[in-house]
């Protein structure tokens, strides 16, 4: 019987998971990274926000030069390297005016995949999201997703990348039938609702089909402010489909960091751009019932704080759900 992994402090657990420091990596690494710069590293500072288990570093170059580094190996978790190889198609294809980081350097060497991006000079969203800064990204997503439209770059659907995820209100429903998990640890609500929220789960791929680049994984760790733009970062989940997505698919992070109640402001936000509401509703019940599925696993190598955040995203994603629903 599956039990919730559960966060160690109260309130909302950080986006934050293991990462390594540059100087783990390989010499033979690091000196051809060095190489293909130009330069060699003279400090690089750690950025804790994210989960890769791999380098996400600040890097201050010889030369004077800042960029920001990515690097993970094939241990501890295997995965890895493929969504860094995922990151460095879709960014290397976006148009100039996209934003983003501008992709300087990829490399595979020995195992290894390493990206170097030009480094930002912005800072996260302040936790507990402040208003005008989430009306901030919430426009900047929607310009970006104007900018993406039709999608510049060759990339799954969000049906192909999400599509084996998107199932979890079956899938715990079919645990529940076959005795594998009694859902003592999910909330009543949803209990009492599992057949309805399994049946509209299997229309979420129209439901978020489109012809637009979208993020796949809009967080405010994701996101970096400067005091002009908005910077969206971390590609490797990037899919063709409906701009809503996005702000969809980010909702339950927001709900779930907010310092304050702001479910309307997503909800006008969608309501502005048009955005069918019955399809919000499909889709945020297919994001719900992953956040909540993947929470009950068991831990991904090299990332153990990830199920708790999931979980916590899960259940921000009913309290939403309760309001579109109103079921009781």
């Amino acid at each position: 019987m599956r039990r919730r992994v559960t966060a160690a402090n109260p309130g909302a657990p950080a986006a934050a998971g293991v990462r390594m420091e540059w100087r783990a990596v390989p010499v033979a690494v690091r000196n051809l990274v060095e190489t293909r710069l130009g330069s060699p590293v003279r400090s690089a500072v750690s950025q804790h926000a994210g989960f890769s288990p791999g380098v996400a570093a600040r890097v201050r170059l010889a030369d004077g030069r800042r960029v920001f580094l990515k690097a993970v190996g094939p241990e501890p978790n295997p995965d890895s390297p493929g969504m860094h190889r995922a990151e460095a198609h879709i960014t290397a294809a976006l148009p100039a005016t996209a934003p983003v980081p501008p992709l300087l350097m990829a490399l595979e060497f020995e195992g290894w995949v390493v990206l170097a991006f030009e480094d930002v000079a912005g800072k996260m969203p302040a936790q507990p999201w402040q208003t005008d800064q989430l009306l901030r990204v919430l426009a900047a997503a929607a310009d970006m997703s104007a900018l993406l439209d039709p999608s510049p770059v060759e990339a799954p659907t969000v049906a192909e990348r999400f599509g084996d995820k998107f199932q979890g209100w079956g899938r715990l429903a079919a645990a529940f039938e076959e005795h594998a998990d009694d859902l003592a640890w999910l909330d009543p609500w949803a209990r009492r609702n599992l057949g309805r929220l399994a049946e509209l789960e299997g229309g979420w791929r129209a439901a978020a089909a489109g012809r637009g680049l979208v993020h796949g994984d809009l967080r405010a760790d994701n996101v970096l402010l400067t005091e002009d733009r908005v910077i969206f970062v971390d590609w490797p989940a990037a899919a063709v489909g409906a701009s809503r997505f996005d702000v969809i698919a980010m909702g339950p992070s927001v709900v779930m960091q907010g310092g304050q109640d702001l479910i309307p402001l997503l909800d006008e936000h969608l309501d502005a751009r048009g955005a069918p509401s019955e399809n919000v509703t499909v889709v945020l019940v297919a994001v719900a019932g992953f956040f909540l599925h993947q929470s009950v696993q068991a831990a991904p190598p090299g990332l153990p704080t990830l199920r708790a955040f999931q979980g916590a995203q899960g259940e921000a994603a009913l309290r939403w759900l309760r309001r579109r629903t109103r079921w009781s």
